[in-house]
């Protein structure tokens, strides 16, 4: 089913309790944890998520609407300068209160309200923030894995976040190349429905003829490039990339450990497990995506040649591994499938800037993406931990250049 059949009032129903899913399995302790910046506490996720509802939709629409807690604006407000002062985002793990309890029961406050507004009739502004707060519940649920993994994965006894599943584990196949004839293509996003601003600005490129290759680069690949010496060698860097190994004294991926027999990593499925060198390697920063690049002779695509490989050779229903399946893990490439949609999002070399014609819209909703628009670069494809309601082939996620924490990957390129 596509996005546009689905009924509103449904949609909102299973977004919201999807957030709610995912935090199940956590103790109450696990709620409040910040081990470092970039991650935010689970229970500050739920509430977030609830003030973005509260403040963009039932404020604004609902003349007797009673706001829960007149605090929890400062509280759970993220970026949004026009709305307001906020809890800088190192102090998230600061907030012991309010308990788990209660963030859980001004989300059923804001749950009853939007539920009573989706039975009126709404007009097109609402209809959009409406999306659009759904859309950002989805991004703050792949952020909620990322950050639960990093929070478990640090945790000295490494816990399981849920048992171990059965993942497939076919042995993966020769690499083949996929071409992209040299031309002039459009870029961004030209249809009906949701889309966020920054896909916006439909632009012709040109392109030269390159070659990608049909999957994944696999923890085996990556291993071969540790050990030779990949985290040793100044040549394969960008100097910048060469100063963040040096000065976090980085020698493999993210949750990766290594026992006097192998190497392990932390999985939310079943804790730490050994290596499986047939999955795509994850947790890697663009960084270290350009080293292994240049250690392989090849290099990363760009941000426009990876939207033009995946209109010629991506399906996003064909074997692609989205949240949906429930591995939270990426898994081994099957025939045929490209990888291009799911299991991990691929760093490209482009930097995260706006398109021609961008224009960010007004009131605080734009601040959403535009302001982020520096020192960046861009991904693309979706993750294990990205849900398939919430992917298109021109969807720019963007991160700082050294982040890892999230599922990222690698594809290979070369110039024809």
């Amino acid at each position: 089913m596509v996005l546009e059949e689905i009924p509103l009032k449904e949609r909102f129903q299973t977004v919201r309790n999807q957030s709610r899913k995912i935090c199940a399995p956590l103790t109450a302790e696990d709620h409040v944890v910040q081990p470092v910046v970039d991650v935010s506490p689970p229970k500050w996720h739920l509430g977030h998520t609830t003030w973005f509802f509260e403040t963009f939709v039932l404020e604004p629409y609902v003349p007797d609407y009673k706001i829960f807690d007149n605090s929890y604006s400062y509280l759970f407000n993220s970026y949004y300068e026009t709305v307001g002062a906020r809890v800088i985002r190192t102090n998230r793990g600061n907030m012991t209160r309010p308990s788990v309890s209660e963030v859980l029961g001004y989300r059923e406050h804001v749950n009853t309200a939007l539920e009573k507004l989706l039975d009126t009739e709404l007009v097109q502004e609402q209809l959009d923030l409406i999306e659009l707060g759904l859309q950002h519940e989805q991004q703050h649920q792949e952020l909620l894995f990322y950050d639960i993994k990093y929070i478990l994965g640090n945790n000295p006894l490494f816990p399981e976040y849920l048992p171990n599943r059965e993942i497939p584990q076919l042995e993966t196949g020769k690499i083949r190349n996929l071409e992209i004839e040299e031309g002039i293509y459009s870029i961004g996003y030209d249809r009906n429905g949701f889309h966020f601003d920054n896909e916006r600005g439909v632009h012709k490129v040109y392109l030269h003829g390159c070659q990608l290759e049909d999957r994944l680069i696999t923890n085996g690949e990556y291993l071969e490039f540790m050990l030779d010496g990949g985290y040793e060698d100044f040549r394969h860097w960008l100097s910048e990339g060469w100063d963040w190994v040096k000065t976090n004294k980085i020698r493999g991926p993210l949750h990766w450990h290594q026992s006097e027999e192998e190497w392990m990593v932390y999985s939310l499925r079943g804790g730490l497990q050994p290596v499986e060198l047939n999955e795509p390697v994850t947790h890697i920063s663009f960084f270290e995506a350009d080293a292994y690049a240049k250690w392989r002779k090849k290099r990363l695509l760009t941000e426009f040649e990876w939207e033009v490989a995946c209109r010629q050779y991506g399906q996003i229903n064909k074997g692609s591994n989205f949240s949906e399946q429930g591995y939270y893990a990426p898994t081994a490439a099957i025939s045929n499938n490209n990888q291009l949609f799911g299991d991990v999002w691929e760093w490209t070399s482009s930097a995260y800037r706006p398109y021609p014609f961008y224009e960010a819209p007004e009131g605080a909703v734009g601040e959403y993406n535009g302001k982020f628009m520096v020192n960046q670069m861009v991904l693309r494809g979706g993750s294990c931990a990205t849900s398939k309601t919430h992917i298109r082939n021109t969807y720019r996620n963007f991160f700082h250049p050294h982040l890892r924490w999230m599922f990222s990957g690698i594809r290979l390129a070369s110039d024809l």
